[in-house]
């Protein structure tokens, strides 16, 4: 006789979160005074930035790769956070 069948637990995939108010506040001393000089530095659209600081999209590989560009030195771990998906 066979053992009962547990199915594998169902683990939440992992999605990465922009931290807003320290995004906010490297943009503000890095000295971009606006969207559209953040975005050409950044290399996304106003809109993508627009709607990841929202939480209407979450930061593709552009949006994190340009902001560790354009905001340097900040890190990784200073911009995003990484959890678990709702």
């Amino acid at each position: 006789m066979r053992p009962p069948h547990n199915p594998p637990e169902v683990r939440m995939p992992h999605t990465i979160k922009l931290r807003t108010a320290a995004f906010s506040k490297a943009v503000r001393l890095a000295g971009f005074r606006s969207d559209y000089a953040l975005a050409q530095a950044m290399d996304v659209n106003r809109s993508t930035i627009s709607r990841v600081v929202k939480g209407t999209l979450r930061p593709g590989g552009a949006f994190i790769a340009g902001a560790l560009v354009a905001l340097s030195p900040m890190q990784f771990d200073d911009l995003f956070e990484i959890t678990h998906e709702d």
